[in-house]
């Protein structure tokens, strides 16, 4: 927990709540009759609210993106790294909002939230969501906060796909899109990581069809897998042996199946931690998120057709050590972008983390983010 707040932290914060009683029509078909979205926002917006950014969160991100909510804070928000008073998203310029998406378990209406119509828990009831639904609610978010349209809308992994999106849905609804380790769709290979960790949640005796807090339980040894097992996905092969390498708890072989090597330690910290805070309906819904997501699906398989009518500015990064989200993935982007004579600036940074290096403070990073949003900033 922090002593004092830093400096250039925002400080503390305190999340708020937008109810809508409008329905929201699904892509799966189904309709939320009403639902509920919370959100931070970090910044003042200006008089005629062209400040106003967006940030969308990744998998198992929330609404949380940067501050304390109390002086007990053991750790400030998700992406303090980058936002905050003379960050890349700077809080002393730019009006920023962070919600916790539909389907979410952080206080935005999902699957621990009461289905109004049985008075019982969602659970796996929840309607499957998609990327394009979680725009559709984040537009009326942005009608309610006064906001016509956004100067960029940001977002890395799955909330660069929500920033591309953005761009698709409403062309004329953003200035700048900023897609930071992402990529236009899964590879299968990424969609059978998905399945796997689904599968160990679906598997665990505890999760009942997915009716667990009915049955006063939840499916925490699944859960604990399936964060495992994404968490080694997020870190390179590099990053994980500068880390732990070999190395040894006891500096000793038992020859038995209990922890022995550091990196199991790790894992299987992670995983507890991570079941402790997140459900396990969450978690499936998100990775079917991701799944899901394809707009270029509905131009015959054709990226470049999906972005015709893109009116955004771009900034596209990716890692060079991101292997769940490579580079290669995001000059797909890039390059449709370039077909379509598109304003795209692309950056490739050095980097050894892997996917989570989005996350970390890594300098060649943060000085060309920092760069492009100063030059967004002079606009205003």
């Amino acid at each position: 927990m922090p002593k004092t707040i830093p400096e250039n932290s925002i400080g503390l914060v305190t999340p708020k709540t937008c109810q809508f009683d409008h329905p929201l029509q699904l892509e799966c078909g189904q309709t939320l009759s009403e639902y509920e979205l919370i959100y931070e926002t970090y910044g003042t917006l200006n008089a005629d609210a062209s400040n106003a950014i967006l940030i969308c969160h990744a998998l198992s991100g929330d609404h949380h993106a940067a501050g304390y909510h109390s002086m007990q804070d053991r750790k400030p928000g998700w992406w303090e790294t980058c936002i905050g008073p003379g960050k890349p998203i700077d809080s002393n310029q730019f009006f920023i909002v962070c919600p916790n998406n539909l389907g979410g378990c952080k206080g935005s209406t999902g699957p621990i939230s009461i289905n109004p119509q049985t008075g019982k828990y969602y659970g796996p009831d929840f309607p499957i969501v998609t990327v394009q639904d979680w725009v559709h609610a984040q537009e009326r978010l942005a009608q309610q906060l006064g906001i016509n349209k956004w100067l960029a809308v940001i977002g890395g992994s799955l909330g660069g796909m929500q920033a591309l999106q953005w761009s698709i849905s409403y062309p004329d609804k953003l200035e700048y899109a900023i897609i930071i380790a992402s990529a236009p769709k899964l590879s299968a290979q990424n969609i059978a990581f998905n399945e796997v960790a689904r599968q160990a949640i679906i598997s665990d005796p505890n999760f009942h069809q997915g009716h667990y807090l009915e049955n006063n339980t939840r499916p925490t040894h699944g859960l604990i897998l399936a964060r495992m097992l994404g968490h080694i996905t997020y870190l390179s092969d590099d990053a994980m042996g500068a880390k732990f390498g070999r190395e040894l708890r006891n500096d000793t072989l038992y020859y038995n199946y209990d922890v022995e090597f550091q990196v199991e330690s790790y894992l299987r910290y992670q995983g507890r931690s991570f079941a402790d805070h997140f459900d396990a309906n969450t978690y499936l819904l998100m990775t079917k998120v991701l799944d899901y997501f394809d707009p270029a699906h509905a131009f015959n398989d054709d990226l470049a057709l999906a972005l015709k009518a893109v009116q955004a500015k771009f900034l596209v990064l990716s890692f060079t050590s991101d292997w769940r989200f490579s580079p290669k993935r995001s000059t797909e982007i890039v390059n449709a972008l370039i077909a379509n004579r598109k304003q795209v600036s692309y950056a490739e940074i050095t980097a050894h983390q892997g996917h989570d290096a989005f996350l970390i403070p890594i300098p060649d990073y943060l000085s060309i983010f920092h760069a492009y949003m100063q030059n967004v900033g002079a606009h205003l």
